[in-house]
C-alpha cells in the first residue's frame, strides 16, 4: 500500500554505484555476492537469509541495468551460480575464433540477400 512522503522522517537519493565504482577489475562477483556490495558489505558478508533475499532482488535488475558495462562467465561446477564482472578493454578483445566465423557468415548471408 502506498504511504505519503510526509509518513516519513526523511528521503533520500536513489543512488547506486557503478561497476567500476563497485567491482574489483579483476574478480567475478554471484548475484548475492553484488546484493552486498550494493550494500557496502564485503562479498563474503553474513547475512541472514531473509535479508540475503532482499540483496538479491535488488542486485539482479542492477546487473540488467549495467550489463553494459560487465561481463558474465558460466558457473564454475554444474550446479553453480553464475559470475559477474567489470567489463575491460581486455575482455572484449578476447572473443573466440568461433564467435568471429559465426559474424563473417552471418555477415555473407547479408550481402547474398
Amino acid at each position: 500500500m502506498p504511504e505519503p512522503k510526509s509518513a516519513f522522517d526523511a528521503t533520500y537519493p536513489c543512488d547506486f554505484y557503478e561497476p567500476a565504482e563497485l567491482f574489483e577489475p579483476d574478480q567475478m562477483y554471484t548475484i548475492p555476492e553484488i546484493g552486498r556490495l550494493l550494500q557496502g558489505l564485503e562479498p563474503d558478508a553474513e547475512v541472514d537469509p531473509d535479508t540475503e533475499a532482499v540483496l538479491v532482488d535488488w542486485a539482479v535488475p542492477w546487473v540488467m541495468v549495467h550489463a553494459d558495462d560487465m561481463v558474465v562467465a558460466e558457473p564454475l561446477t554444474e550446479d553453480g551460480p553464475g559470475y559477474y564482472g567489470l567489463a575491460t578493454d581486455e575482455d572484449h578483445s578476447g572473443a573466440s575464433d568461433t564467435d568471429a566465423e559465426s559474424d563473417a557468415d552471418s555477415d555473407e548471408l547479408d550481402e547474398s540477400a
